[in-house]
């Protein structure tokens, strides 16, 4: 149980006087993590939700629930004049917002004129200078806090984005002012990249936080992103509470996160750590906050911004350290001051976190991917795993919000019994309606360069050059696997003979004892013989017979199987009456067709049905909105020219033609 370790200790605290009510503005998992702190501490909670999250989790685990609005975050989540009906007939007496909000808070100050309501995060101050991207690094240079360079302005326009980029030196980043989360942020290395990237970050950035301001520095080449988080009262009291690694990125979001970093020794550690408190203590800042760096090959490290929130990785922390940071935060809006000294803080054992998203990530490493679930199964009966997540069985992943379907962490005493257990937690994750990535998060955590924390924000495309195309079998996986998939299709033969445990027809002849199969897998395809002994099977693949044990519970999502002795979790997705099957084996979906020797001969005589041409259709890889048309009907567009932008989870993809032709 990993939340044992803090609460054991915090249970200690919690008599203290606090707040009656708290209102949460926020959803899904981190909406559900506030709300399970707030139980324990004996807080009642008043959660938020639009029209379609009704029946969402945090709606169901909170005292109170009303409706703010209609799907669209802007006129839900992020509308405040209807949080603040909300509040005032709640009575709720403190708000806990996502950051979105906090920006609107800044700018109209509407909470400090509902008396009596405090605000779990920092003071004002703080939220609008971190909150400013331009602001923050002139801040952070002021603190002595190393920065990367740049222009620490805003540009105004594209001609100006290109004047000042081609000063920079290319390669540049483009982000918002803003922003956060990887949103409004385009890598340019050339002028037209660096128009392209204005238009985008500028849409994007007006889209998720309402502000469109945006500014340019240099693009570090190959970094580590690593992160430290801060804890800091109203009393002139910071800590920093060790860091976390975030390099394993795709399109700037985080994938993969760890706790501690095995980059960092104890000399940088500090370094990092000293300098983001001294920027916290410049900004008077109060509650839980990160403070993002870049780190270089050589160790230097640069200020990238501050998060005035509770980071989705902030389990991997709480986990090595014990503290509760939403118990935290709550203590120190109440006004308390820290319980801990920076000496108190250790770093106990190791964590890892990887962000289960509904999205492809055989599609530029994760498009978002919608549906409903029509199963769930957390992998909680694993030793040391913990699931932060805000959807059940039955829940609907939409295009309006961020597609994450939950944060897995595990713990061990080091950083390979942590990552054995985060390989056994995905194998036992089962997930059905929705495209996942779990696929890519296995295949990550077992990479020999990840393992070696041989790793910077480039790994995925430097080890995926063209594109995730799942776990790659050896051949001994490839003879487990057809193994499996035979043995599978035998006990499905035999179970379907029987009813209640007793054979259907009394007078039936003796059972078979074997049986000779044929498997196709890939552009492959197999001759496979299997035979009965007792619950196991003997199967002959390749020349090679594999000894296949399991209790066969064909009914279960997730079947434990052992092949030679070696134990492996598998699922079986989809079966057929023409013999095909999908199999999660090692984290990848494999499909196969399982026909007997007989069915197989008489199948070529099966007319195939031939592939839909494509070639002049523009079809969106992504659910999502379409935001704006380039073409129209008659235009004559060559290869790779913009047809239309589509707009998914608030970031916007430019479609491109495939050929040359006419609309």
């Amino acid at each position: 149980n990993l939340w044992g370790v803090h609460l054991s200790r915090s249970l200690l605290f919690f008599s203290f006087q606090t707040f009656e009510k708290l209102l949460i503005a926020n959803r899904g998992e981190i909406a559900c993590r506030v709300i399970k702190t707030c139980k324990k501490m004996g807080i009642k909670t008043v959660a938020i939700h639009s029209d379609v999250d009704a029946n969402a989790v945090h709606v169901k685990m909170a005292d109170e629930a009303v409706c703010v609005g209609p799907a669209p975050t802007s006129k839900s989540y992020l509308n405040m004049d209807a949080i603040m009906e909300v509040i005032k007939k709640t009575r709720a007496q403190a708000v806990s917002l996502n950051e979105s909000i906090c920006c609107s808070y800044v700018s109209s100050l509407s909470l400090q004129a509902a008396e009596g309501v405090t605000f779990i995060g920092p003071d004002t101050h703080a939220i609008q200078a971190m909150g400013d991207k331009i602001e923050s690094k002139l801040l952070a240079k002021n603190a002595k806090v190393n920065t990367i360079p740049g222009f620490d302005g805003v540009v105004k326009d594209a001609d100006e984005a290109v004047r000042i980029a081609r000063e920079i030196g290319y390669p540049v980043m483009i982000k918002a002012s803003a922003g956060g989360g990887g949103k409004g942020m385009r890598i340019a290395w050339d002028d037209e990249e660096t128009r392209e990237g204005f238009r985008f970050s500028s849409q994007e950035a007006a889209s998720s936080f309402g502000d469109d301001r945006l500014l340019i520095e240099k693009f570090i080449d190959n970094p580590r992103h690593i992160e430290i988080q801060v804890l800091a009262d109203k009393h002139g009291n910071a800590l920093w509470l060790n860091e976390r690694e975030c390099s394993i990125q795709r399109r700037n979001q985080k994938v993969v996160e760890e706790a501690p970093s095995t980059f960092l020794d104890p000399e940088t550690r500090r370094a990092m750590g000293e300098q983001a408190v001294a920027l916290a203590k410049a900004v008077k800042y109060s509650s839980a906050g990160t403070v993002e760096f870049l780190v270089d090959s050589s160790k230097n490290f640069y200020f990238l911004e501050m998060n005035t929130r509770l980071q989705v990785e902030h389990p991997v922390t709480e986990c090595i350290t014990g503290l509760d940071l939403v118990q935290e935060m709550i203590r120190v809006a109440k006004g308390y001051p820290l319980r801990h000294k920076q000496a108190d803080i250790p770093i106990n054992g190791w964590a890892v976190e990887c962000r289960v998203y509904a999205e492809d990530p055989y599609k530029s490493f994760g498009l978002p991917s919608i549906g409903k679930l029509s199963q769930y199964q957390e992998p909680l009966h694993v030793p040391s795993v913990r699931v932060d997540s805000g959807i059940q069985q039955g829940s609907d992943i939409s295009i309006y919000y961020d597609p994450m379907i939950s944060k897995l962490i595990t713990y061990g005493s080091n950083r390979a019994e942590a990552l054995k257990r985060m390989e056994e937690a995905l194998d036992n994750y089962v997930i059905r309606g929705v495209t996942h990535n779990i696929s890519l998060l296995r295949e990550v955590i077992i990479h020999p360069r990840f393992v070696r924390g041989d790793i910077s924000t480039k790994f995925l495309p430097e080890v995926y050059p063209d594109g995730f195309k799942g776990h790659k079998l050896t051949d001994l996986e490839r003879r487990e696997l057809l193994a499996t998939a035979a043995s599978l299709y035998v006990a499905e033969q035999l179970r379907s003979q029987r009813f209640l445990g007793t054979p259907r027809i009394p007078i039936a002849k003796s059972k078979r004892s074997s049986w000779e199969l044929s498997v196709h897998l890939g552009d492959g395809i197999y001759p496979v013989a299997v035979s009965k002994d007792g619950s196991s099977f003997s199967v002959e693949v390749d020349g090679m017979k594999l000894n296949v044990t399991s209790e066969w519970n064909l009914a279960s999502p997730l079947l434990s199987v052992t092949i030679d002795g070696t134990q492996r979790t598998i699922q079986r997705l989809s079966r057929n009456a023409s013999g095909s099957t999908s199999i999660q084996f090692l984290g990848t979906v494999y499909k196969l067709q399982i026909l007997t020797k007989v069915a197989a001969e008489l199948s070529k005589y099966m007319p195939e049905k031939a592939a839909e041409d494509t070639s002049s259709i523009l079809r969106s890889p992504m659910p999502g909105a379409v935001v704006a048309v380039s073409v129209k009907p008659g235009d004559m567009v060559s290869e790779g020219q913009e047809i239309c932008v589509i707009e998914a989870m608030k970031m916007q993809n430019s479609m491109i033609a495939a050929k040359t032709g006419k609309v």
